[in-house]
């Protein structure tokens, strides 16, 4: 966001992505409020400022992420105050505004930089009902217009909400986005999947071991692994994560190649590794999945190798208890090697009400 012509490009890049949504002028209107006023910010205060934006037509929402390198807010909450953030001209009237207009909120600044997240979704429409909190960030390699990287996760529940089935699949970060959810799930499924190389032969690649899982994501971990291996075949092949954590119990993993797992919260911090191996090319046959505690006050992590691998607990400490988006867009702002696609999944456990 180098000059105030960016922000116009991102307000007209939404405005014409939700174009056959159905919004109404005055959602479409908070949202474009939303995106001028984080742009505007990042155009006057920001140093080497981003607007990342998703588009997720199956929640009915939009995500907008704020990053940037520096100075950051010495006082966030008197930021947050009308008419501070942007001053006298701003079109909306600072954050404080926008964190009214958004439908979910959330900040965090350091002297290092800032990260806000704003969601926007029509009157009316409620956040979908997961039993877990979920955050994900997936970007391109640079000079690539498609990603790679895709990820997967399924939930299955015994007390499904009414008139839904105990199985729904939810599904993105591949080319197509279906998403369902359960309020409470017994067990969730997730696969990252990292297509070898970049561009459209990877990103074919992971949405082909996106569409094998979405046909049995409950089978036993190993059955499935060779399930997708054997789909692979005939692409470039993929790196694969698979996690099943089921409530009350320790987490299951299984996968190749250098898709890498956490477990971590304030006072915990574990590796999930899984063999050398690329699925659809050469894969090492497990007769049983890795293991793995899973603590009440633990989230879970995975990411790809656009990440770095070595990246210390000390960069998502002070953003804990925060938005799992805003978790792995950190991750991804602060640990991002620059040359190949990248995507962060956060899962945190939420206990049913």
């Amino acid at each position: 966001m180098s000059d105030a012509t960016c922000v116009g490009e991102a307000r007209r890049h939404c405005a014409h992505a939700i174009g056959d949504w159905g919004w109404s002028e005055e959602d479409a209107g908070r949202l474009s409020l939303v995106v001028t006023e984080l742009g505007t910010n990042l155009v006057r205060h920001a140093v080497q400022g981003q607007l990342w934006i998703a588009f997720k037509p199956a929640w009915r929402e939009v995500e907008v992420i704020a990053l940037d390198k520096g100075p950051g807010m010495a006082d966030v909450q008197r930021s947050l105050t009308d008419g501070v953030s942007t001053g006298s001209g701003s079109p909306g009237t600072g954050l404080g505004a926008l964190r009214r207009m958004a439908d979910d909120f959330d900040v965090h600044s350091s002297p290092q930089g800032t990260l806000v997240l704003a969601r926007v979704r029509p009157q009316g429409v409620a956040p979908p009902a997961l039993g877990a909190r979920l955050g994900a960030v997936r970007l391109a390699a640079p000079g690539e217009t498609v990603c790679g990287d895709g990820w997967a996760l399924a939930l299955q529940g015994s007390a499904p909400a009414e008139g839904a089935p105990g199985v729904e699949p939810l599904q993105a970060g591949g080319s197509e986005d279906t998403v369902d959810g359960l309020p409470h799930y017994d067990s969730a499924t997730l696969l990252v999947s990292d297509g070898l190389g970049h561009g459209p032969d990877a990103a074919a690649a992971s949405d082909t071991a996106l569409a094998a899982f979405a046909r049995d994501p409950f089978a036993p971990l190993p059955a499935l692994l060779q399930t997708l291996h054997r789909a692979l075949h005939g692409t470039r092949g993929a790196a694969l994560f698979l996690l099943r954590a089921t409530r009350g119990q320790a987490l299951h993993f299984t996968g190749a190649g250098n898709v890498l797992g956490r477990v971590m919260s304030g006072v915990y911090d574990k590796s999930m590794l899984t063999p050398h191996g690329t699925a659809g090319v050469q894969l090492r046959r497990t007769e049983q999945p890795s293991m793995q505690e899973l603590p009440s006050h633990a989230m879970m992590l995975v990411h790809t190798d656009g990440i770095a691998s070595r990246w210390p607990a000390s960069a998502l400490a002070p953003l804990m208890p925060r938005d799992p988006t805003l978790l792995a867009a950190a991750l991804v702002w602060t640990q991002l090697r620059g040359r190949d696609d990248a995507t962060v999944v956060v899962l945190k456990q939420e206990e049913p009400s």
